[in-house]
């Protein structure tokens, strides 16, 4: 019996440099893999960056992708993150139609309880923003479409693994030689 795709979190630790991640995407699609979310960012240290990749993928597949990932060269560490053992969020700003006073109110009261920010307030609309899972961000978008969204956008999915583990311990010794460290 096949394993059933579910979405997969790779978090992947690349050279910060011109390139790396075009490399890395275009490795997805000529093995014809859809990205369903995809975050990047410099880490700790300015030379290496982290790329947070989501995909819907069975076991065999995410191991053959993971090891795909790691041939290539700009490719420090490659590491699965899986939902009981990580933490992820993701930033999602919503641009709603809030044209009366008690119109307003209502969609700060919605904001209370998810606990999002207010980052624009304008005659016309209000714009908040939301830190957390699909979930989240589902349910209260559910809640403001009667109001009329006027623009959505969502960062994609950031994670990290709980606890003291990192994904460079994974590979310490060999991450520490590809950025040029010595080795204590």
């Amino acid at each position: 019996m096949k394993e059933k795709a579910t979405r997969r979190t790779l978090s992947v630790l690349v050279e910060n440099a011109a390139g790396v991640l075009s490399q890395v995407s275009r490795l997805f699609s000529r093995k014809g893999y859809n990205i369903e979310s995809l975050a990047v960012g410099t880490t700790d240290d300015p030379a290496v960056s982290r790329i947070t990749i989501e995909v819907m993928a069975d076991g065999p597949m995410t191991n053959q992708i993971m090891n795909q990932l790691r041939k290539q060269f700009p490719v420090y560490s490659v590491q699965e993150l899986r939902p009981e053992r990580s933490i992820r969020r993701e930033l999602v700003m919503f641009k709603v139609k809030a044209e009366s006073h008690d119109i307003r109110n209502e969609i700060i009261q919605i904001a209370n309880i998810f606990r999002a920010s207010i980052i624009d307030v304008s005659l016309k609309s209000l714009t908040l923003a939301l830190i957390g899972d699909e979930s989240k961000a589902q349910a209260m978008q559910g809640l403001l479409e009667p109001f009329g969204i006027l623009e959505l956008v969502r960062t994609g999915m950031v994670a990290l693994e709980r606890g003291a583990y990192t994904i460079s311990d994974e590979n310490k010794e060999t991450t520490e030689f590809n950025l040029g460290k010595s080795v204590q």
